[in-house]
């Protein structure tokens, strides 16, 4: 498998090609290049995303790449995989994230539905977001537009993403059974749910016991900061009518009783 560095010439063209939409330079440089749809990239430095390192991603990785959304993405896929790319490669390095992952991440629905087309696997775990699937990291990130697709596309939804996208049917069916979520699993999904500004799902999911005024372990804010740092005003105050409180309320709370 061909590896190359960001710094090289070769590197350059590509990445260029791919972020201005250039897809004729594209299928050019293929052309020139054989094995460089397959080829991994990575930094200069061992401090970077280096080949050889424990670092790197693909071509596909670069067109989905942070903020996304680069010209003819969607035709940038095609000619990748038609190239002979990998759909479903996998970054290496701290995360196992596929193209896929990374096009949700950024809310790229024109590329993230070229590449389901072109077989990539919508339920692919690896997300940065608990190893989950790209549903996970776009519903985490907030993006709507991604997320909403991908389960109009066939992904599943686990208990907190239904809930954050208000998906009452789906998250109704998590108590259908004889396996019910635990206090954990509703307390996360409630979070989530205020995350996703959805004032029903939450009064469901506070109903069967979520802990109003949890404080999350990845950025410490509780359901009410949630949904303040998303916009969502109205469940702000409805939450408030709760009992809701913010992270440093309940901070300030502890100080005062430990003092």
């Amino acid at each position: 498998m061909l590896s190359i560095r960001t710094g090289e010439r070769l590197a350059v063209a590509v990445v260029e090609a791919i972020h201005t939409g250039d897809v004729q330079a594209l299928k050019r440089l293929l052309a020139e290049n054989p094995g460089l749809a397959t080829a991994r990239m990575g930094g200069d430095h061992v401090d970077d995303a280096c080949v050889g390192g424990t670092m790197s991603r693909t071509l596909l990785h670069v067109a989905t790449d942070w903020p996304g959304h680069f010209p003819n993405g969607a035709a940038t896929v095609v000619t990748l995989v038609e190239a002979g790319a990998d759909v479903n490669a996998r970054f290496v390095g701290p995360h196992t994230e596929t193209p896929l992952h990374w096009a949700a991440s950024s809310n790229d629905v024109e590329v993230l539905d070229a590449l389901l087309d072109a077989g990539a696997d919508i339920e692919a775990p690896g997300a940065v977001i608990a190893g989950g699937t790209p549903l996970a990291d776009a519903v985490a990130f907030g993006q709507w537009e991604a997320a909403r697709r991908l389960v109009a596309r066939g992904a599943t939804t686990p208990l907190r993403e239904a809930a954050a996208l208000g998906l009452m049917e789906r998250v109704e069916r998590h108590w259908a059974g004889d396996d019910p979520p635990t206090p954990d699993q509703t307390t996360h999904a409630c979070w989530y749910a205020c995350h996703g500004g959805q004032q029903r799902a939450a009064q469901y999911l506070l109903e069967r016991g979520a802990d109003l005024n949890w404080v999350s372990t990845w950025d410490r804010l509780t359901p009410l900061d949630a949904a303040r740092r998303s916009g969502h005003d109205q469940l702000v105050e409805w939450l408030r009518g709760q009992g809701g409180k913010s992270a440093s309320e309940l901070h300030q709370g502890l100080v005062r009783d430990e003092s």
